[in-house]
């Protein structure tokens, strides 16, 4: 049951660290991105502790960070600019 716990502070780490070193790519809500990476930890871990039967838990908590990281980058809007507007061209 510990993989659950570190799979959720894995995902909380994720999403707040996504959000201290870019906020300017989260215009939105500050929990989505949170949320995202959140569930994204979750998934990867239980999906990879699945996949490889229990079995060597520092590659699933390595799968569940990659995860995390790779899945907090679809709320991300780059296509705005700081102040939260669309670009009109």
């Amino acid at each position: 049951m510990w993989e659950t716990t570190a799979f959720a502070l894995i995902g909380l780490a994720v999403g707040f660290g996504a959000l201290l070193v870019r906020p300017e790519l989260f215009p939105g809500p500050r929990a989505l991105p949170v949320g995202t990476a959140l569930v994204a930890a979750l998934l990867g871990g239980r999906i990879s502790g699945y996949v490889m039967d229990g079995q060597l838990p520092p590659v699933q908590l390595l799968l569940s960070a990659t995860a995390a990281a790779l899945l907090v980058s679809l709320p991300a809007r780059p296509d705005l600019p700081a102040g939260g507007r669309h670009r009109h061209g």
